[in-house]
């Protein structure tokens, strides 16, 4: 399961309505579940669709404090695979049989790039509404460690005791947005080296 999250003035809806615009139409269908705080949208092939196998993936879409989660579930590729090996095994017998098939192709490929598809779509629509995988600047703001008085991100010292503030200085992954601290190597949340 892949993992994001944008910080800034964003909301499920805003996601699920553009998931929805993007993939509820030709061999795909999609639809959401569930209310304004988390979402679920699910993009899937057409029942009885000529290809593109039995292709679905479940994105779903949380609020948080100051942005959203989105997480993608995983895809059924058995339908595509399916579908791509009886091109394939037609092509043996009439490699002119490939001519007709050529839509169909080009649907199985498609839907083989459907969650980067939709991490598009996402990034895309998080764009339009100013959020980011960057810190907000609600979250730009620490708490010192011995005096507790508020500081901005990048101070290097207490504004009000002067104690030093570098270990507690966070930061983002730039793969997928989780806040993390500059000490340390990998994300927690995509494993990813920072």
């Amino acid at each position: 399961m892949e993992r994001k999250i944008y910080h800034g003035n964003i909301k499920p809806v805003d996601i699920a309505q553009a998931l929805i615009g993007e993939f509820n139409h030709g061999n795909l269908r999609a639809q959401t579940f569930g209310q304004s705080n988390k979402m679920i949208v699910q993009v899937g092939t057409q029942p009885g669709a000529m290809s593109g196998g039995q292709t679905a993936m479940t994105v779903t879409i949380e609020k948080l404090e100051d942005g959203i989660m989105v997480e993608l579930g995983q895809q059924a590729w058995f339908g595509v695979a399916a579908s791509l090996g009886v091109s394939a095994l037609a092509a043996l017998r009439n490699p002119f049989s490939l001519l007709g098939r050529l839509d169909d192709i080009a649907q199985d490929i498609e839907h083989l790039q459907l969650s980067e598809r939709l991490w598009q779509v996402i990034a895309q629509c998080a764009r339009a509404a100013g959020a980011s995988t960057e810190l907000s600047d609600k979250l730009k703001r620490l708490t010192c460690e011995y005096c507790h008085a508020a500081n901005r991100v990048g101070e290097a010292s207490c504004l009000s005791c002067g104690a030093p503030l570098g270990k507690i200085q966070p930061n983002t992954c730039k793969t997928c947005g989780y806040a993390v601290r500059l000490t340390d190597k990998t994300c927690s949340n995509c494993r990813q080296a920072l």
